[in-house]
């Protein structure tokens, strides 16, 4: 929260406005880069790849070029959108962020939506109320279940993220009624968690041609072709479940000569499961406006 992303230093004026004496503040380095060496197994070994989690990802999913857009599943879950030498700030309820690349080349800047609670709303209905044994169980609960039966879960338990920015928001589970079923809510949680992403993706600056996604809950067919349908663009799901991981060894290994290029680097950014829309518009804009219906109650103060 100090740095000027645009000429990549320490701004100066927010060092004074906070009192923060620059001295002990560590040297701004690129992503991809030996930077110093460290020890392991006996050997000497350069460190050469540094990038917050969600850079990484995007990294390690290959988005490469502007346009290019990614979604981490985890407990929460974080969209990035690659808008290249982009200058100024991003649309509201956006962060900019940079984007991770390659030592020598043009820097790239990220819009990025973060949703607070995603997958962590599984483990809420798993730990907090015993509705589910684990995560895995409720792709079969929301396949059994057909629909919600007009149940919204707006999991914001921790408040709500992108591109709400609502702190005191609170969750709410709304449409109950005597016939709700467990599966139903389970249903709801999942659904809750595609509809945050898509309200990311609604105010991207870029058109997503396809997201690319990543982390745990990617596993989950139904969330993914849900995500699909609700965003109107395909999911592509990366193999490697761990995209972070994958990014940060991809960075280093540029640096290093492992890797001469992001273009030789493809071959290991490898893609898994394609979900491509098949809902009908007016059924998918019928669940957007329930949703956005539910989220202004969870709102209201």
């Amino acid at each position: 929260m100090l740095l000027d992303l645009e000429r990549a230093t320490w701004d100066d004026e927010l060092l004074g406005l906070f009192s923060v004496d620059p001295s002990i503040l560590p040297r701004v380095v690129p992503s991809s880069g030996a930077i110093a060496e460290a020890s392991l197994l006996g050997a000497t070994v350069p460190l050469a790849g540094i990038a917050g989690d969600q850079q990484a990802a995007l990294f390690g999913q290959g988005c490469f070029m502007p346009g290019d857009v990614k979604a981490t599943y985890g407990t929460g879950t974080f969209v990035l959108a690659n808008v290249g030498a982009l200058a100024g700030p991003v649309a509201p309820g956006l962060l900019k962020t940079a984007a991770a690349t390659p030592a020598g080349a043009t820097a790239q800047y990220a819009a990025e939506g973060s949703v607070l609670v995603g997958g962590a709303a599984l483990q809420w209905l798993r730990d907090g109320l015993g509705l589910i044994g684990d995560a895995a169980e409720s792709e079969q609960l929301a396949r059994e279940a057909g629909s919600t039966g007009g149940v919204v879960f707006v999991p914001a338990l921790a408040g709500l993220g992108s591109p709400h920015w609502d702190a005191e928001a609170r969750g709410l589970i709304t449409g109950i009624t005597r016939g709700t079923t467990r599966a139903q809510i389970v249903r709801a949680a999942l659904e809750g968690m595609a509809h945050q992403v898509a309200d990311i993706v609604d105010v991207l600056p870029v058109a997503a041609g396809v997201l690319r996604a990543d982390g745990g809950a990617t596993a989950n067919g139904f969330l993914m072709q849900l995500q699909a349908d609700l965003i109107g663009v395909p999911v592509e799901v990366s193999a490697d479940a761990d995209a972070t991981a994958l990014g940060a060894a991809a960075l280093a290994g540029l640096a290093v000569g492992i890797w001469r290029d992001v273009d030789t680097l493809m071959p290991l950014l490898r893609r898994g499961a394609r979900y491509e829309p098949s809902l009908e518009t007016g059924a998918i804009e019928q669940a957007r406006e329930s949703w956005r219906h539910a989220v202004r109650r969870a709102t209201l103060r």
